[in-house]
């Protein structure tokens, strides 16, 4: 299976719907769609919406912590909503969650965020 990959920007945030597999062979597919937004400059903020993905690897952890540092850089947040228990547990172990918020759903985090 591969990666579907919705972006939609939300005045600052840029909102992120990930469907099917995040691995190391959908990574730099993800990776550079995220930086071609980014560089554009109008984003303050990522919200990750992953009700859709059903699996992810360590090369999903690591685009998401590159991304969450480049967001962090320009004074932004990123949060995680709809999350599987599964992909729930890798975050948690990997300590992601320590860093980056997790909402319950994408309206929660946009309000959380200021928008909607």
């Amino acid at each position: 299976m591969s990666l579907s990959v919705d972006l939609e920007l939300k005045q600052d945030v840029l909102l992120v719907r990930l469907g099917g597999e995040l691995d190391h062979h959908t990574a730099d597919h993800l990776r550079q769609k995220i930086t071609e937004v980014l560089e554009q400059g109008s984003v303050h903020h990522i919200l990750l919406n992953l009700e859709n993905l059903t699996f992810m690897d360590s090369s999903g952890l690591g685009v998401i912590l590159g991304r969450y540092k480049q967001i962090r850089n320009n004074g932004g947040e990123m949060v995680v909503c709809s999350i599987s228990p599964s992909i729930e547990r890798l975050f948690d172990m990997s300590g992601l969650f320590k860093i980056i918020k997790l909402e319950l759903d994408e309206q929660n985090a946009l309000q959380k965020l200021g928008v909607a």
